[in-house]
């Protein structure tokens, strides 16, 4: 079955126009064949179409159904986004598929890219969260400073991965299922030395994803499966 996002399908019972484009001129959907939502806060809903005038598609929920998380606590990745864009979407669309629950883009030192648009990376989780059958889609935060991001105040455990020289756990060794997780991926230069003891004088601990040298989507993916699967339930 078709599922379509339609995040405020509990006040309205239109399709956003560019769901309602896809249901009728693509996928050539008419008044009683049946969809499924999701509303990307956790549930689905089984729906008929009601009505299709010109662009505009109507349904009638039928059934709510509220998905559970696979997954224990808020995992949060933070992680600065590469110079090539394909590459960060990429992460996006595959860590969204595995599970996770925010993401956030840093500005860092080294970082070669400043501005990030997030329009695009918005449409891409949400075809994720579609494609890969989940009702809840994860939260994208704007470009935030490093400085002001280990600012705030997180529950749970606090992680910075960097490839420079000290004591590290495994992020495998270091994760307390059920915790809420926020763990911190750099640019392409990685942390500055500065940085890293900024974060670990704010509380997080600094860890290795393994052995080998890897890019910042990479690195950011291992992250994010390693914490959906030590918190699977």
């Amino acid at each position: 079955m078709h599922v379509f996002y339609t995040p405020d399908i509990a006040v309205s019972c239109e399709l956003p126009e560019e769901e309602a484009g896809h249901c009728l001129r693509v996928l050539r959907l008419t008044v009683g064949d049946e969809v499924m939502l999701t509303d990307g806060k956790g549930n689905f809903y089984k729906a008929v179409i009601s009505a299709a005038i010109g662009k505009r598609c109507q349904v009638k929920v039928m059934e709510t159904l509220p998905q559970e998380k696979g997954w224990m606590g808020w995992l949060h990745v933070a992680m600065a986004p590469t110079k090539n864009m394909d590459r960060t979407e990429w992460f996006a669309e595959k860590a969204t598929e595995i599970g996770f629950d925010e993401l956030t883009f840093l500005n860092s030192r080294y970082s070669e890219r400043k501005v990030i648009k997030t329009e695009r990376i918005e449409k891409i989780l949400v075809s994720a969260v579609k494609q890969s059958l989940k009702a809840a889609k994860p939260v994208l935060n704007e470009m935030t400073d490093f400085n002001k991001f280990i600012e705030r105040d997180f529950k749970g455990q606090k992680f910075i991965c960097h490839c420079n020289e000290g004591e590290k756990k495994l992020l495998k060794e270091a994760i307390v299922p059920g915790e809420d997780a926020v763990i911190l991926i750099g640019p392409e230069g990685d942390f500055s030395e500065e940085e890293v003891a900024k974060a670990m004088a704010k509380g997080f601990q600094p860890i290795s994803l393994g052995k080998s040298r890897l890019r910042t989507e990479t690195a950011a993916l291992v992250a994010a499966h390693t914490l959906n699967l030590f918190n699977q339930k």
